[in-house]
């Protein structure tokens, strides 16, 4: 019986390899840690979360909402360990990222026709079957033979990790519990609300403190060129930005009013629940390359975090995309090597969620071109699935840049709806009716298209 190769064990990986046994494929999946380590992640499990814990809007009305929902229907086993490991977030998904990451294991252990194998892959073999999900930090040498694979260079740009504080140093005096226009449970958060003053204070402290230069990446840092990622933008890029830059973005204080006052702060630090137990804080939005030292300067100085202790501070790393639209075929096969699939960030899919996606839509693929049928499956860009594919597809501009999956990229109702919210949730409707056909087309297929 062939087998599927799936090279990465990050959220797209697994749920390739788990999309592919689902459906009677056997599969062995690489994942080079612990025996090689990359500059981000912390341990060794498989799908560990190394940036924030947030999965991002849960609500179908919004395109993330709705790919997730997606995704679920498809049987999606990021998300339903997402679900399974959630922690309060008001409107958003967010997970105990511990507990994430092993419901994750244990479920891919309990597959028996899924062998993981903790080895270090350094060449791609074209005549094989494969998917690679070597999420944005790839090794050298493997990234080295997909820019061979795909006969062009391969891109880059930097994205951050924010700090983590522990609850128990807190002082809750100083902050406030609630979530934005009271959604989930209405205190999902932790809010710290700054006088003009404080911000003012916040915003110097990030322009001026030390950073570090992007490790590893001199020569981009020293031309002035560090592609970062807008969606993921560090904090002291936003200031340095304009005064005003960050209270209009992640600081901004509507739908939220302090108790102690009764009004609207002037700006708001929110702090998301890490973990279960709520052991954990996140600073929403503090995606920073500063030295450990300036951030732990800048931060102290907000109120309630004089004495914090932090289980996490800020770092910066480098992720790696090829040019999608030029060198990836619709069912993402790579056009120079048509045995070889990509999926996740490695494709410009940006995005936890958006990684996992493309890896169900490579497995699919993966697993048709084994049993000998080269017919692609391309989701409709009528679901958020197909239109995060198509956007993958676009060659409109010379510049590819990794997007997360928006509405802009889904196809128009055939009634136009002006109504903004009555749009999206039409458009839901929609693409959630085209999965469920795409389901139940799968499960309903002859027993010889799921099993070799």
């Amino acid at each position: 019986m062939p087998r599927l190769t799936v090279i990465g064990g990050g959220l797209a990986g697994v749920e390739a390899a788990w999309q592919a046994a689902r459906s009677g494929v056997e599969v062995t999946l690489f994942e080079m840690r612990p025996t090689r380590m990359t500059g981000a992640h912390k341990t060794s499990r498989l799908a560990e979360l190394v940036c924030s814990n947030s999965l991002r809007a849960a609500s179908v009305e919004n395109a993330v909402g709705l790919i997730k929902e997606e995704m679920a229907r498809l049987d999606s086993l990021v998300v339903r360990c997402a679900r399974d490991s959630a922690v309060p977030a008001g409107g958003a998904l967010a997970v105990d990222r511990d507990r994430f990451a092993d419901l994750i294991e244990s479920r891919i252990a309990a597959e028996p026709l899924i062998d993981v194998r903790r080895e270090e892959v350094t060449r791609i073999d074209p005549s094989c079957v494969c998917v690679v999900a070597c999420g944005p930090l790839a090794s050298e040498s493997l990234a080295a033979s997909l820019a061979d694979l795909c006969g062009s260079t391969q891109l880059h740009y930097y994205d951050a990790a924010s700090p983590i504080v522990s609850a128990d140093s807190i002082d809750r005096s100083a902050v406030f519990e609630a979530s934005r226009y009271g959604k989930g449970d209405g205190a999902d958060y932790l809010n710290i609300p700054l006088d003009r003053d404080a911000y003012r204070q916040l915003v110097h402290d990030l322009v001026h403190g030390e950073k570090h230069d992007p490790h590893g990446f001199e020569a981009d840092a020293a031309a002035g060129k560090i592609p970062y990622f807008e969606a993921c933008l560090p904090v002291e890029v936003m200031a340095e930005r304009g005064e005003d830059t960050l209270r209009f973005g992640p600081l901004k204080p509507v739908g939220l009013n302090d108790p102690a006052t009764g009004r609207r702060p002037y700006a708001v630090v929110q702090l998301r629940r890490e973990n279960e137990s709520g052991t954990a804080f996140n600073l929403v939005g503090f995606q920073t390359r500063l030295t450990w030292p300036a951030q732990k300067e800048a931060f102290g100085k907000l109120p309630g975090l004089a004495n914090a202790e932090w289980l996490r501070l800020g770092v910066m790393h480098r992720n790696t995309f090829v040019d999608s639209p030029r060198v990836l075929r619709p069912g993402l096969s790579l056009r120079n090597a048509p045995n070889v699939y990509l999926a996740g960030q490695v494709t410009g899919s940006e995005g936890y969620v958006e990684a996992a996606a493309t890896g169900i839509v490579a497995s699919i693929n993966a697993c048709r071109r084994l049993r000998g049928d080269e017919r692609p499956f391309v989701p409709p860009a009528t679901t958020a699935i197909g239109a995060l594919c198509a956007y993958l597809r676009d060659e409109t501009s010379s510049n590819f840049q990794p997007q997360n999956v928006t509405f802009a990229y889904f196809a128009p109702l055939d009634v136009p709806i002006r109504d903004k919210k009555a749009r999206r949730q039409a458009l839901a409707e929609r693409a959630l009716s085209e999965i469920d056909a795409i389901a139940r087309s799968f499960r309903e297929a002859p027993m010889s298209q799921h099993a070799m």
